[in-house]
């Protein structure tokens, strides 16, 4: 076996995601399984109820089936819809020629509202296909059936005789159901709880010899438990595949099941009675989602580019012509008498701490022009008319002001703070008696470089209430003035490109 486990679902869909295949797939997948999918019907349902199903022609299902055999190899199988005596005959020929080392049935015979889902001949069928079965995951509508099932096979008398209690669980019921399905043909029942009332949900394993084990959790009040069968059920059938032990498996299928269902409420999918989030668990394990790291990986080339411009290249050896860098200056000046604006405009839009940072950046923008810039230039390129790419860059950030939104500004000015930044990382401490040492300095000044962080942090927490569309518009600003950073820095060799 691979590492992943390589696991397929036959079952049934549901075009909402929430059961079916379409629910076994995200669970396979949220236990880092391959999922494959053989179709046996096509359900039109979505979170209120089932309108209609179309059974394929068994022909094809088998088709379906013998596509997969024959060219992957199989972990395991979970079996859900079956639907049709002919289906279940289909599947249950298939399972007997090409028996997976692991077997899950997710007997889909009666509705949550208590409705049949299989007809009688269908369910006289299942008989045979629990012979090929590992173990059963019945619901407590179903066990009920599956017990009157068993009892029509055989009597039972001298095969079952009940569940034996252990670790608190008593006998009788729904455990009497299960001991003597497990004994009749030879397979693990889980007889699962969540339909029952009190503080925990139990589900109890069932031997074929009649031990039990208890797998208890804390009851999740939700609404939102569609296809809770149908996930754990594959959830189970990939982590036996890969832990090879039915009690581990079944645990820590048990324990993702409870935070899936902890977190369906925030789905919000549906009207009806919706889905558990698959995917919880794996987000949990997950570092926090980044949105300006992700932005700044996005402009990486933009950014590496940038190393191999002559303009920086001769900042950083001392060679670049004086009149080159002081026509630079000239328009930085424009530059900053506009972003100090801009940024004063984010400070009024801004409270508390965030205010106080974007009204400090502001007056920084101010000193910096009127110090550093001021003594370089000495009177000589101040009257120099702004550059069309010191226009085009000041004339897109002006229009994400006009946006009326404060994120997508933030998110505009941001390259600003972080281009120079990681410039002068990379520029380094200039050598005594380099003519830009003033200059580099600047750049990598530890003091901007916090600036920088900080104003990264307050754009990403806008970036992290903002919507979807607004969170758009930001990556947006950003790229595209992290590319006006780059011809601002190529303007005075004339290569520049936007």
């Amino acid at each position: 076996m691979t590492g992943v486990v390589r696991v397929l679902s036959i079952a049934g869909t549901d075009p909402t995601g929430g059961a079916g295949l379409q629910a076994d797939l995200k669970s396979i997948a949220a236990h880092d399984g391959y999922g494959m999918g053989v179709v046996t019907a096509l359900v039109a349902q979505n979170t209120r109820g089932v309108r209609s199903v179309h059974v394929p022609d068994t022909g094809f299902l088998r088709e379906q089936l013998d596509a997969v055999s024959d060219d992957v190899v199989i972990d395991a199988v979970k079996v859900g819809m079956l639907g049709t005596a002919d289906v279940v005959a289909t599947v249950t020929g298939w399972l007997a020629e090409h028996r997976p080392p692991v077997v899950v049935v997710d007997p889909v015979m009666v509705a949550t509202s208590g409705d049949r889902l299989l007809s009688a001949d269908a369910e006289a069928a299942l008989v045979d296909l629990f012979v090929h079965a590992d173990l059963l995951t019945p619901n407590r509508a179903e066990l009920r059936v599956l017990g009157d099932l068993a009892r029509r096979t055989t009597s039972g008398a001298d095969r079952a005789g009940g569940a034996t209690a252990v670790d608190g669980v008593g006998t009788g019921g729904p455990l009497d159901d299960a001991a003597l399905v497990a004994a009749t043909w030879d397979v693990l029942v889980l007889a699962k709880g969540g339909h029952d009332d009190g503080p925990t949900s139990d589900d109890v394993l069932v031997a074929p010899d009649g031990r039990v084990r208890l797998f208890s959790g804390p009851r999740v009040l939700t609404e939102n438990t569609h296809g809770t069968g149908c996930s754990l059920s594959s959830a189970i059938a990939t982590l036996a595949a890969r832990h090879g032990d039915w009690e581990v498996a079944v645990r820590a299928a048990k324990r993702w099941l409870t935070t899936a269902l902890e977190h369906a409420d925030a789905l919000d999918v549906g009207a009806g009675n919706g889905p558990v989030d698959h995917g919880a668990a794996t987000r949990a394990a997950l570092p926090p989602v980044s949105w300006t790291d992700a932005w700044w990986d996005d402009v990486a080339e933009v950014r590496e580019d940038l190393l191999h411009d002559e303009f920086l290249r001769g900042l950083a050896d001392g060679t670049l012509p004086t009149a080159a860098f002081e026509g630079y200056l000239a328009q930085d000046v424009h530059y900053l008498r506009a972003y100090e604006r801009l940024l004063a405009r984010l400070a009024a839009e801004s409270d508390g701490p965030a205010a106080a940072f974007w009204r400090t950046a502001a007056e920084g923008c101010a000193a910096e022009a009127r110090d550093l810039h001021h003594r370089r230039l000495a009177g000589s390129h101040e009257d120099d008319p702004v550059h069309p790419v010191c226009a085009g860059y000041l004339a897109h950030l002006q229009a994400a002001a006009d946006t009326g939104s404060t994120a997508v500004l933030a998110a505009a000015v941001l390259p600003c703070f972080r281009v120079y930044a990681w410039v002068g990382a990379r520029l380094g401490t200039a050598p005594e008696g380099h003519p830009f040492a003033d200059w580099i300095g600047s750049y990598g000044d530890p003091a901007f470089a916090a600036a920088s962080a900080e104003a990264t942090s307050w754009v990403e927490r806008l970036a992290a209430t903002a919507t979807g569309a607004e969170r758009g518009r930001m990556a947006r600003a950003h790229r595209r003035s992290t590319q006006w950073e780059a011809a601002f820095f190529r303007m005075p060799s004339g290569f520049v490109t936007v």
